[in-house]
């Protein structure tokens, strides 16, 4: 089984660009023609939050025309940059099967690994939240499925991942969270976007890990004492590839033009067996 992640692409209104800089409309064409053409062909595209730039009917309306384009089925989240409801009208039920309890969460069944989809996002805030009420969503459906391997995909990692993103957006309920998620052996990941920097932590019986941006990567500053900065970035997106041993393999691509590729086996003065580069 093979997934394709894609997170905060951040398409801003036709003819505009994300901040007035990041043409984010154009990388995510470039990301999905990518996605469409490589071999092995994904099971499944899963969108992790932040689609739209302000959250704008025409953002939703544009992200969800240049998602179409993609070959195979998708599933969308909501992220912190996202209205629920705007995102319901311009995807309909094919990319978000359910609104529970007013929530975009829902499960996605008939692949080797079962794939729940966590809404973290509270109207209004930057950083994330899981209520009771989302706890006790999770609490049921995985209770519905101990044995089968799982992956949880949620826009806003529950973990400090030592950005501002997550350390000072803040997470309410993390705790909430992760009680539910130690309860199950059986969950594989949890992958999110939101930080805009792929990242991978180990918390409460998993792995929590971060995609990048589609587009634009946040600055690196451990120090959290520099505003966020941005660089406009080669489209990026992950796969992650659940193998016959039940092992789930994360890959990070990056869609740009490289010099290459070469094979190794053409240049065999640089393969001696202190020089191998594999």
């Amino acid at each position: 089984m093979l997934v394709a992640q894609i997170s905060d692409t951040h398409i801003a209104g036709w003819d505009k660009k994300a901040y007035g800089i990041v043409p984010t409309a154009e990388k995510l064409t470039r990301c999905v023609d990518h996605i469409n053409q490589f071999d092995p062909q994904p099971d499944i595209v899963l969108v992790t939050g932040d689609i739209t730039y302000t959250g704008l009917a025409e953002e939703a309306e544009r992200a969800a025309s240049l998602l179409s384009k993609l070959q195979y089925p998708f599933y969308i989240i909501p992220g912190n940059h996202d209205d629920r409801s705007i995102l319901w009208s311009a995807f309909g039920g094919h990319a978000c099967p359910s609104m529970d309890q007013g929530f975009m969460n829902y499960v996605i069944e008939g692949y080797d690994v079962r794939l729940i989809a966590m809404d973290s996002t509270v109207p209004g805030a930057p950083g994330g939240e899981i209520c009771e009420t989302r706890a006790a969503w999770l609490d049921e459906r995985l209770s519905e499925a101990k044995e089968k391997p799982t992956v949880i995909f949620i826009h806003h990692p529950p973990v400090k991942c030592g950005v501002l993103e997550t350390d000072v957006d803040g997470f309410v309920g993390a705790d909430r969270l992760g009680d539910v998620i130690e309860k199950y052996m059986n969950i594989e990941r949890v992958i999110c976007g939101h930080i805009h920097r792929e990242a991978h932590v180990r918390w409460r019986g998993t792995v929590v890990s971060t995609a990048p941006s589609m587009g634009m990567q946040l600055v690196l500053d451990l120090t959290l004492e520099r505003p966020s900065e941005f660089v406009p970035e080669a489209p990026g997106y992950q796969l992650h590839k659940w193998t016959p041993e039940k092992n789930l393999i994360t890959y990070t691509i990056y869609v740009r033009e490289t010099d290459g590729p070469y094979l190794f086996e053409r240049y065999p003065e640089a393969d001696g067996p202190n020089n191998r580069v594999t």
